[in-house]
């Protein structure tokens, strides 16, 4: 009767297959240290014939014996060529990465960079270089909006929008600012044209 793959013990690194885990599992069995240290050395070997080194030989060894090391769960006794990675190195959880809660991100369609701009130009001296800043920001905002909302894009939902994310700090008119008119461009019909 067959054995499934799925009802055996979980490859700690499959990428080298079943044949090596058992290899090294065999391998933490045996009782002399000599047969066990030449049976590790043949293993790496066959991980060597597996996946041939293509960059620095010696970097490369001291991976596979590392590997090793993770195979037989860091219980493997042997003498080691080089000092084995430290089993506490996998212990470690990078930090979790915080989520942005559903109300802090209400204008989700323009992303992330949009109010970063606007913070920029909100903290910018009125004049000249912020009118310009604000004037890019808007048109800007419109072709996102547009790809969010292609039915149609009001200029004036914009220039809300653009007072609201900046709580206020920036007041613009259509008479100030010039946004200009967008299209949308034409999708692909996918067919291609027949030659003459």
């Amino acid at each position: 009767m067959l054995t499934y793959t799925n009802r055996l013990k979980k490859l700690i690194l499959p990428e080298y297959g079943r044949n090596i885990q058992n290899m090294v599992d065999y391998c933490s069995t045996i009782e002399d240290r000599e047969e066990r240290n030449v049976c590790a050395s043949t293993i790496v070997e066959a991980m060597l014939t597996l996946f041939p080194a293509t960059g620095d030989a010696a970097e490369y060894r001291r991976k596979l014996w590392d590997h090793l090391a993770i195979m037989s769960d860091f219980s493997l006794d042997i003498d080691y060529p080089f000092e084995p990675v430290d089993s506490r190195v996998f212990g470690d959880k990078p930090d979790p990465v915080p989520a942005e809660r559903p109300g802090t991100f209400t204008y989700r369609h323009y992303g992330r960079l949009i109010p970063r701009l606007i913070d920029t130009a909100s903290a910018m001296e009125p004049g000249e270089e912020r009118d310009a800043l604000v004037n890019l920001i808007a048109n800007q905002m419109k072709k996102t909006l547009m790809a969010a909302n292609p039915g149609g894009v009001d200029d004036t939902r914009v220039l809300k929008d653009l007072r609201a994310m900046s709580h206020g700090t920036i007041e613009t008119d259509q008479g100030n600012i010039h946004i200009h008119e967008f299209k949308q461009a034409p999708t692909p019909s996918g067919r291609k044209k027949k030659k003459k």
